[in-house]
């Protein structure tokens, strides 16, 4: 999505032989000079029309190639990343929301990440965003303020140019100022309280619907300021569910999961288990006897050749675990031990179910486009 953006602003972008712009956003944006993305946390594409009356000014935008796919796993670390390179997860290397840090028996988390290891180097690869400064666009991500210079920041937006937000109010004036401040922009935009509001609340919560409500305020300012050849492109990461107790399968309490295993990594819906050298086979079938249909389990190997996180770098495979456990109806494979809050929460994704992975493409014009 965002390499179409940038193309449709006349940069050539470049994505390992993938085509630059191929949901034609060229021909969607009519001609815009200035572009704003808003990637909502958590705003699932089924969610989203479930809840039209809540959002009518997102359900009133065009929708001009339908839902998107997040990728695998689907979670925020992953897709924030798939979004600022345009490239899949196993090209850009962040694998999951917790990921092995190869050869120094440790994990990362990549929320919690700060500049170890460094993420120009464990996410190597150039930014979109770096290619539209290059030819000549202004740049601008705009999020949370504490977020500015964390390694998830420098891994997915770098070359933007971060002025952090200290609110849904700030953040839509930052977006509207920078628009308005250069004749070709870029400007990116990111909220997370949806999501935060769903993970603790529930997606069924009035919570939930109240803090929808002001997502649609939000795009409604920033609709209603854009310039006359500007347009708002609004997208999210994913998609979530509500997991009730009954669905909660405690990895704790199951001592025959744990056996032979040396790091637990990945989340609740999206699991990556590493084991202990030699142990593989016997971790992979442990965890397919226990978990049966709750979750598709496959080895590292077959997961790759799946292709479910696109081709994956040779450099980059030990990132993802010796077992790859994707949680299927409304389960999870929670760690209180490990994981406390975590395993809490009243709604998770990560997995490859319609309700994660389905995301919304919905775009507005300036007054002079369309």
């Amino acid at each position: 999505m965002l390499p179409g953006t940038a193309a449709a602003l006349g940069v050539a972008v470049h994505r390992d032989g993938l085509p630059a712009d191929p949901l034609d956003l060229t021909a969607a944006l009519g001609g815009a000079r200035r572009v704003a993305v808003l990637l909502v946390d958590g705003l699932g594409a089924d969610l989203l029309r479930a809840h039209a009356s809540l959002a009518p000014t997102l359900a009133a935008l065009a929708s001009p190639a339908g839902d998107l796919s997040a990728p695998c796993p689907s979670t925020t670390p992953v897709s924030l990343t798939t979004l600022g390179t345009g490239l899949p997860p196993g090209s850009h290397g962040v694998l999951g929301f917790v990921t092995d840090v190869p050869g120094e028996g440790r994990a990362l988390n990549h929320v919690q990440w700060g500049d170890d290891p460094d993420p120009m180097a464990w996410q190597a690869r150039p930014t979109v965003f770096q290619q539209a400064a290059d030819a000549g666009v202004a740049v601008t991500a705009v999020g949370p303020h504490l977020y500015a210079g964390s390694g998830l920041t420098v891994a997915a937006y770098r070359g933007a140019d971060y002025p952090g937000a200290v609110g849904p109010g700030d953040l839509s004036a930052s977006v509207l100022q920078r628009l308005a401040a250069a004749p070709t922009a870029l400007v990116y935009a990111y909220m997370a309280e949806l999501d935060l509001t769903g993970h603790v609340r529930g997606i069924d919560s009035p919570s939930w619907r109240n803090q929808l409500a002001l997502v649609d305020r939000v795009v409604e300012q920033i609709v209603s300021g854009l310039p006359d050849d500007a347009a708002l492109v609004v997208t999210a990461d994913h998609g979530m569910l509500d997991v009730p107790a009954t669905t909660k399968l405690d990895v704790d309490d199951e001592a025959y999961l744990t056996e032979g295993v040396r790091l637990l990594a990945g989340e609740p819906r999206a699991r990556y288990v590493h084991a202990v050298p030699g142990a593989g086979a016997d971790v992979l079938e442990r965890w397919r006897g226990v978990l049966g249909s709750r979750a598709w389990v496959a080895g590292r190997d077959e997961a790759v050749a799946s292709g479910v996180f696109g081709p994956v770098d040779d450099d980059l495979v030990a990132r993802i675990g010796d077992v790859v456990a994707l949680a299927r109806g409304s389960w999870a494979f929670t760690s209180p031990r490990q994981e406390p809050g975590g395993s809490r929460l009243a709604a998770y994704h990560g997995s490859l179910t319609a309700a994660e992975t389905a995301i919304p493409l919905l775009v507005g014009l300036g007054r002079a486009l369309g």
